[in-house]
């Protein structure tokens, strides 16, 4: 039974698949074995989603422009730097004063591309506030967790699961 905790804790850590696979993979597990409890499971989710973020917040936007200039992952990580000024600046730009709900909102609507990796790294780039980008950043994976738990309750788990 711990093996299937932890296969959710740790899915939901992997960038693009978090939260949004994991909760499908859950309701899976928990069809096969009725014995699983899914608020458990949502915990080990949710505490497995939010584990990369801190580092994340401190550490990746160093590690990009560190490697800005190196010959052979130079042009990956300007490019990704790039990428999150620009959008960066398009999300001060259209929230204004509400970047914390603007944040929030990112990383809770479960699109591909837009969970706790990229908000976070969106929130380092923007120099956000640390307790305000987690603070944001978890209450988007508390509404990603219920969008998605209600999509799978809902029957729409697979689809969902692979979009």
């Amino acid at each position: 039974m711990l093996l299937n905790y932890l296969i959710v804790f740790f899915v939901s850590m992997v960038p693009l698949i978090e939260l949004r696979g994991a909760i499908p993979i859950m309701y899976g597990i928990n069809a096969a074995n009725p014995e699983f409890n899914l608020l458990i499971g949502y915990i080990a989710i949710v505490i497995g989603n939010m584990l990369p973020v801190p580092i994340i917040y401190f550490f990746a936007r160093k590690v990009l422009e560190w490697g800005a200039d190196k010959p052979v992952i130079g042009k990956f990580f300007t490019f990704c730097l790039e990428k999150g000024h620009k959008g960066g600046e398009k999300l001060q730009e259209k929230a204004g004063r509400g970047l914390f709900v603007a944040l929030l909102l990112f990383v809770g609507i479960p699109l591909p591309g837009t969970g706790a990796w990229t908000g976070t790294l969106a929130a380092s780039i923007l120099d956000m506030g640390f307790k305000k980008s987690i603070l944001a950043v978890m209450l988007g994976v508390a509404l990603a967790g219920i969008i998605v738990g209600l999509l799978c309750t809902l029957g729409f788990g697979a689809l969902f699961g692979i979009a």
